[in-house]
């Protein structure tokens, strides 16, 4: 038992080293990629989302089948892709794709996961770039899948005007929240000429925060001065070190509420329809609760729409892939290992807690 609990030991003392040397030249490598500029390598994706969902609907058609009629059905199947690629192949010789527009309407399917920093807004704008690039504003439309709680305004800012391209081509946009589209979030869904949200999304949260630390009395009781020199009244206001007075708080404050009016301001003129004295106040509602202040257009899940879409229209996802750096794929594995590691741990936990 002795010999057990040092070799615990051991391993744990050589996981936590090894995964130190992860971090630290996952930050080096990462460090030096930086320095090479933004414009990193990718390409973009295109994934006809038509054949996925029928993939899926037709994989349990043949799993609920016996092996005879399976066999039977995947033939008639493989048979009737073999006609429809063949009268593709016909058609492209008759026509040239480039000159003459597509027999349906198109759907492009766009993805954004925000971050505080609202990171994704780079292979946003270059998806909206290609899609704007051969999109037709009569018949063809986009579809975001928007995900974010919000972040820093400029960035936020940045990214809700990409959307703003789209509706500027005169193409139809339609938001769709399956979980979170508040603050920042919902200054992009708010550009969509319709807005789809499940029953329990959160939406909303128009208002503006902002908080920083002040050590000015910590350093002070240890006689550490902090010298802080500017040019222009209004350069800095408050600080992290420095002593902050009452002017810089009511400057501070003032620059935060000049915000929310210029946030209210885009939503309201984005959504007229919205009483957006109502809702301004920074408060969240829930799917069902936002429909009926009118935050949303329809209680809907992103499959949902995107699933009836393919009845009418060529469903195609669109996404830009920048390929990961060494650092990135040590930084994931080392993330996806220690959140493994902790959900484990607290699943343990709550099962014996329960016990």
């Amino acid at each position: 038992m002795e010999f057990l609990t040092e070799y615990g030991l051991f391993a744990a003392k050589a996981v936590t080293i090894v995964i130190a040397l992860l971090v630290i030249i996952s930050a080096i490598l990462s460090a030096a990629h930086k320095s090479k500029g933004d414009d990193e390598e990718g390409e973009l994706h295109i994934r006809r989302l038509n054949e996925t969902y029928r993939h899926l609907h037709e994989s349990v058609r043949a799993k609920m089948l016996g092996d005879l009629a399976r066999k039977t059905w995947e033939k008639k199947q493989k048979k009737q892709r073999k006609a429809e690629l063949k009268e593709e192949k016909k058609k492209a010789k008759q026509t040239a794709p480039e000159l003459e527009p597509p027999e349906r309407a198109r759907v492009f399917v766009l993805d954004f996961a925000g971050d505080i920093k609202a990171s994704d807004t780079g292979s946003l704008r270059k998806c909206i770039t290609a899609v704007l690039g051969v999109a037709d504003p009569e018949r063809d439309e986009v579809v975001v899948r928007l995900e974010s709680g919000g972040g820093l305004v400029h960035s936020y800012g940045l990214a809700a005007a990409q959307l703003d391209r789209i509706r500027g081509k005169n193409l139809n946009l339609t938001v769709c929240v399956d979980k979170v589209a508040a603050s920042g979030g919902y200054m992009m869904a708010c550009v969509a000429d319709k807005i789809l949200a499940s029953p329990f999304a959160i939406l909303g949260s128009i208002g503006v925060v902002a908080q920083l630390p002040n050590f000015h009395r910590l350093l002070k009781k240890h006689d550490v001065d902090v010298e802080i020199l500017t040019a222009g009244e209004h350069k800095r206001t408050l600080t992290v070190f420095g002593e902050n007075t009452d002017k810089g708080r009511e400057k501070f404050k003032e620059d935060l509420e000049d915000t929310h009016v210029l946030f209210k301001e885009y939503v309201g003129e984005r959504r007229p329809g919205l009483d957006i004295a109502a809702v301004s106040n920074g408060d969240i509602w829930f799917g069902r609760r936002a429909l009926d202040v009118q935050l949303i257009d329809e209680i809907k899940t992103s499959d949902e729409y995107l699933i009836e879409a393919c009845e009418r229209a060529d469903v195609v996802s669109v996404s830009y892939r920048r390929k990961q750096t060494l650092p990135e794929k040590l930084g994931l594995a080392v993330s996806s290992a220690l959140e493994h590691s902790v959900t484990r741990l607290l699943s343990v936990l709550r099962n014996q807690k329960m016990q």
